[in-house]
């Protein structure tokens, strides 16, 4: 049918009726127009309201996300940061080559003893070749095992001799380096519990049947507890080494986790260089940590996250910038039709590793050429942030680097200094394994246990020096001298060690 015999047959119709009846029809029309036309202002307001809050919700869910790694492997990028690891071939990391493959290498070990390994009996077809004369060629491996499963521990009855001193007037008694004073377990067995606590983050309830099974011997776990703590306390001084050497840091890296005390939540913060690791277990996350261990003032270079906590102490500071650049990536996948994001993602990387390169080229550049290109970058990025016309994510990205935009390129000043936090987050990355193991401290005694131990493990791996080894000379000492020996006495004892044996 033709629109004109459509409109012909209406007005046909209309033309019939009455004009009462038209003035109805045409009422109920106008009201059902308006009707739907409410309706429809109503659905659009509300589409607009869940199109608000499901932006809000994205927001949100990019905060609380972006602060994650992506993987537990730290973020090590020696081409610059910012790489969302897209494009990459397997087996292959940022600039490095592939890892080899172990294989079954040959044992080059000098062999302790030798073993000989007859054949009796045919091992195809079981036929006696006992009376046989053995060929002269043979086949040799090296075998490398630990002692036999021991039923019991050793008891060890030391007998301390007693001397009278005329000078003092007293009576001496002789100590022994088998154990600490006035405890049953032994030096060894104390070790071995501090390694498999700390090192390994194994839970004393693990410990004990540790010790059970592999040493024949018992202990309850408020003992292994007790002893630890006791441990602990003895090694104050080198603890308090440990901080001194973190204050007097050129470049120093914090971070903080969440710990558990009682099952309440406590923090778990850890400051770091390449040579030492302090931790400590609080209550709060607050700036009171910050100024407790670094003081009111640091004269170094302070590498963080961008937590507020660390701005209310006076020093240079620089923000990580793969939390920012992670986060601007969340927005980027939350919103893939902002382009906008993409644009300044890429031009804030770009100043990024342009800052990466003048720092490299300082010494070649002279002092005076680089202070103007300093000035000349810091210039591009206040320019970046004053963004034309951005939109509201846009404008919410924009704001949360305003806020780190003085830490932003400090590290440039100072030399072999990085713009993340990937190396704190390397040191955090024990505490954050225990506490899943574990699942942190029965007491605040065992948290600051834990904090003691946990600083002087790390910082022998650190400095490349072995914790067992370590802590054994440091525990003598402290039989001999009532004090335990620092690190840096261990470094000379070593030392002279070593001249004794070439000498020898």
């Amino acid at each position: 049918m033709k629109i004109t015999d459509i409109i012909s047959a209406t007005y046909a119709i209309l033309t019939k009726w009455s004009r009462s009846r038209l003035l109805r029809t045409i009422e109920i029309l106008r009201d059902g127009y308006r009707e739907l036309s409410e309706k429809c202002s109503d659905l659009e307001a509300e589409n607009e309201k869940l199109k608000e809050e499901l932006r809000k919700q994205k927001i949100k869910a990019v905060n609380r996300d972006a602060n994650k790694p992506s993987s537990k492997q730290p973020e090590w990028d020696k081409k610059g940061v910012g790489n969302d690891g897209k494009g990459r071939k397997k087996g292959k990391g940022r600039g490095r080559k592939p890892r080899k493959g172990a294989g079954n290498r040959p044992k080059k070990l000098e062999s302790d003893r030798t073993e000989k390994a007859t054949v009796d009996r045919c091992s195809l077809c079981g036929r006696d070749l006992s009376d046989q004369e053995p060929l002269e060629t043979s086949n040799g491996r090296i075998i490398e095992d630990i002692p036999d499963v021991i039923e019991r521990p050793e008891v060890i009855k030391v007998v301390q001799e007693k001397k009278y001193c005329p000078d003092c007037k007293e009576v001496i008694t002789a100590k022994s380096e088998l154990a600490l004073p006035n405890a049953d377990m032994g030096l060894n067995s104390t070790i071995l519990i501090c390694y498999l606590w700390v090192a390994l983050c194994l839970p004393f309830t693990r410990i004990k049947d540790y010790l059970k099974t592999f040493f024949g011997k018992e202990v309850s776990t408020s003992g292994l507890s007790r002893h630890v703590i006791w441990v602990s306390r003895i090694m104050k001084d080198v603890y308090d080494e440990i901080l001194g050497d973190i204050k007097d840091a050129v470049t120093l890296h914090a971070d903080e986790t969440g710990w558990r005390v009682r099952g309440k939540s406590w923090w778990l913060w850890v400051f770091g260089t390449l040579e030492s690791a302090y931790f400590t277990i609080d209550k709060s996350r607050g700036s009171s940590v910050v100024r407790r261990v670094l003081g009111e003032i640091f004269y170094g270079l302070l590498v963080v996250d961008g937590w507020c906590a660390y701005l209310k102490i006076i020093c240079d500071q620089q923000s990580c910038m793969a939390h920012l650049l992670r986060k601007i990536r969340k927005f980027r996948d939350a919103f893939p039709h902002l382009s906008s994001i993409v644009k300044f993602y890429v031009k804030l990387r770009r100043i990024l590793r342009d800052g990466e390169r003048l720092q490299e080229d300082r010494k070649k550049l002279g002092e005076k050429v680089f202070r103007r290109r300093l000035k000349r970058l810091e210039k591009r990025l206040e320019d970046l942030l004053d963004w034309p016309d951005p939109d509201d994510i846009l404008q919410e990205i924009i704001r949360k680097v305003k806020r780190q935009q003085p830490r932003i390129l400090t590290f440039v000043k100072h030399p072999g200094a990085h713009c993340h936090n990937n190396y704190g987050e390397f040191l955090i990355r024990i505490g954050v394994l225990k506490r899943k193991v574990s699942g942190g401290s029965v007491s605040a005694e065992g948290a600051t246990a834990y904090a003691v131990l946990l600083s002087i493990y790390v910082t022998c791996k650190l400095r490349g020096i072995s914790f067992p080894k370590y802590m054994k000379e440091s525990l003598r000492h402290y039989i001999r001298t009532g004090k335990p020996m620092l690190l840096k006495t261990y470094s000379t004892f070593i030392a002279d060690s070593t001249e004794k044996e070439l000498a020898a």
